[in-house]
């Protein structure tokens, strides 16, 4: 991943400040899927590809009533019977274990998640020619 422009440092200074990052920011997943909070579900855009992932463009979490980060709804665009993905969430400089989500259900990437952190999902690609893979999912945050 590229170096964090000035606003992901804000926002991790800003997370730091409150405590310390591991009180704050757990980026292992605890279960298979999401507990039930009032997430909202987004399609962020691909960024770049660097070492095998796609990143995708930063989000910022404006959602207080949702403290976790998850996937679901995931697809292979150029083969659709392609349903799963390895994926992990990068917070600044802080990334999270890869975790298999598949389409069908919702997959946790990270807990405790303050609003108005700034992140990226990133996942693993199977092939990059003739184009790196395309994966199309949802963020839950």
């Amino acid at each position: 991943m590229a170096a964090a422009d000035g606003d992901d440092m804000k926002t991790l200074t800003g997370i730091m400040t409150a405590a310390t990052v591991a009180a704050l920011v757990t980026l292992v997943p605890t279960s298979a899927s999401a507990a039930p909070q009032r997430c909202v579900a987004a399609a962020p855009t691909p960024d770049f590809y660097a070492a095998g992932r796609i990143s995708t463009t930063p989000v910022t979490d404006t959602n207080s009533r949702c403290t976790t980060i998850s996937i679901s709804d995931v697809r292979d665009t150029a083969d659709p019977s392609d349903t799963c993905q390895t994926f992990l969430v990068a917070v600044g400089s802080l990334y999270s274990d890869p975790v298999e989500a598949c389409a069908g259900t919702r997959t946790v990437l990270a807990t405790g998640i303050p609003a108005g952190a700034r992140f990226r999902v990133l996942y693993q690609v199977d092939y990059i020619d003739p184009a790196p893979q395309v994966v199309a999912f949802k963020v839950w945050y």
